[in-house]
């Protein structure tokens, strides 16, 4: 099978197409063929080495973690899925190496669920990391009806996830963005504010008496996040372990069936939706990597099967 790989930590310079076997199906698994797969920023932030610390790393390395496709074939003792299901999942391992960017993945039915049906390929694709992230994050907020959140970003794909799911679940929303991502989160149902050195004084504007919960989706907030916060409010990062010496909650997304159906009911009730920004043939993985490193994309980037 084709697949994206790098041999070595760097840039987009180390990816290149590799010719690589099909992978075994194990007992209780799936082998999906890929129909499209999302970009997220751990997965350049790995292929740079900033992980390596964390994680077991085994090259060549098959990057990627999310993925929408087809069952090609099931290990046996594998009841939920049969040949030709239409499925998604977040397919992130203990071991970095047999990712997703490949025209064929094998993962455990146990982090694997049915598509939306109401999804594309590419938004089903687009939805695990950033849905679970979120929803994963919103948890530990504990939200109850009424209770007003600060997102910082907002607009990236977690924080439209975040929106999503907060309004749906009662709460008040806040959300920090660029001007020119405000109309869409008013439309997901937000306030929109600006970030940066105003941010504080913006959100106060908003809730004078503070919020009541804050999820950190941006990084280096943490003094913003204790300036807004109440008494007694939660707060949680996606970005910056250093929450927990602030008395947050450092979220790490984990693969989970359950939650991903969680998520499709979500889809189905049309309380959840996903913005695709752009997509690139898999053989672009390249380019794909260097638009989100560029961190102005609104939606997600996602990869389509390789052009030949």
């Amino acid at each position: 099978m084709k697949a994206m790989t790098y041999t070595q930590f760097g840039g987009t310079e180390v990816l290149e197409v590799s010719e690589l076997p099909t992978p075994k199906v194990a007992p209780g698994a799936v082998l999906i063929r890929v129909k499209a797969a999302s970009v997220n920023p751990v997965d350049w932030k790995i292929m740079a080495g900033y992980l390596d610390t964390l994680m077991d790393i085994t090259f060549p390395v098959i990057p990627g973690w999310d993925v929408a496709g087809v069952v090609e074939a099931v290990g046996f003792d594998t009841p939920e899925f049969a040949v030709g299901d239409a499925v998604y999942s977040y397919g992130r391992r203990d071991t970095v190496q047999g990712g997703t960017f490949a025209q064929l993945v094998a993962l455990p039915a146990s982090v694997v669920a049915h598509k939306p049906q109401s999804l594309t390929w590419e938004q089903a694709a687009g939805l695990p990391l950033t849905g679970l992230s979120a929803l994963r994050t919103l948890d530990a907020l504990d939200l109850e009806t009424g209770h007003t959140l600060l997102i910082h970003n907002g607009a990236g794909g977690v924080g439209r996830m975040a929106i999503q799911l907060a309004v749906n679940a009662g709460a008040r929303v806040i959300a920090t963005a660029s001007k020119k991502n405000h109309e869409r989160l008013r439309e997901l149902g937000a306030e929109p504010v600006e970030y940066g050195e105003n941010l504080v004084q913006n959100v106060r504007t908003l809730a004078p008496e503070g919020v009541d919960a804050v999820a950190d989706f941006a990084g280096n907030v943490v003094e913003q996040t204790l300036a807004v916060l109440t008494s007694g409010g939660k707060h949680a990062s996606l970005a910056d372990g250093s929450v927990d010496a602030a008395g947050g909650r450092y979220i790490w997304v984990r693969p989970d069936r359950g939650e991903l159906e969680r998520l499709s009911v979500m889809v189905g009730a049309g309380t959840l939706s996903v913005d695709v920004a752009a997509s690139y043939p898999m053989e672009e993985l390249a380019a794909a990597f260097e638009s989100s490193m560029a961190g102005h994309v609104s939606g997600k980037i996602v990869l389509t099967p390789f052009s030949s």
